[in-house]
């Protein structure tokens, strides 16, 4: 037999494991493209919050899942500036938000800010706290990740992702559905 007969059934199982490594690959893309998850949706829930004074954080049940309502004072959106080197994601282009709630507030309405209150971590619940500075901002208990006002979270933790904001609307000046698109 010559060397060049014994290379043809390699080169065939060469060409077969490259064949299968690539369709693996791109099974495994296809996967990932159509499973990245997606900001929360269900039965809509609408909440009154014209009582809620600025600097309180409400919080409701939705399809089992903690939303917070945290209407933001002056001060607290004018402290959402000036420290987005310490943030993962500042201008929230890798978070699950709506698409009108890619602004620096992540919100329709800057004083109003909505939200998963799930640590985007390991899903434990973060507390409103101040911080630096008298800066507020929520602070998750079981592995320290902090998030500011906006929900964008600090660099310091194990949190990889900003908190997650449903979809919602507004509804007149004291109304917000949550889940509503």
């Amino acid at each position: 037999m010559s060397k060049d007969n014994n290379t043809a059934p390699e080169r065939r199982r060469l060409y077969m494991a490259g064949g299968l490594c690539a369709l693996g690959a791109g099974l495994g893309l296809a996967k990932y493209l159509t499973s990245r998850p997606q900001p929360p949706s269900g039965n809509p829930l609408p909440v009154e919050f014209g009582d809620l004074p600025p600097g309180k954080l409400r919080t409701v049940d939705w399809n089992g899942r903690t939303v917070w309502i945290l209407r933001r004072s002056a001060d607290d959106l004018a402290s959402l500036a000036g420290y987005e080197s310490e943030l993962i994601d500042p201008a929230s282009e890798h978070s699950l938000q709506p698409a009108a709630c890619r602004n620096p507030h992540r919100s329709l309405r800057p004083e109003l800010f909505v939200a998963i209150g799930q640590c985007t971590h390991q899903g434990c619940p973060p507390a409103l706290r101040s911080g630096a500075g008298n800066r507020g901002e929520f602070l998750c208990p079981c592995h320290t990740s902090k998030f500011d006002l906006a929900g964008r979270v600090f660099r310091m933790g194990p949190a990889p992702a900003n908190l997650v904001i449903p979809e919602y609307q507004l509804e007149g000046d004291s109304r917000v559905v949550i889940g509503a698109t």
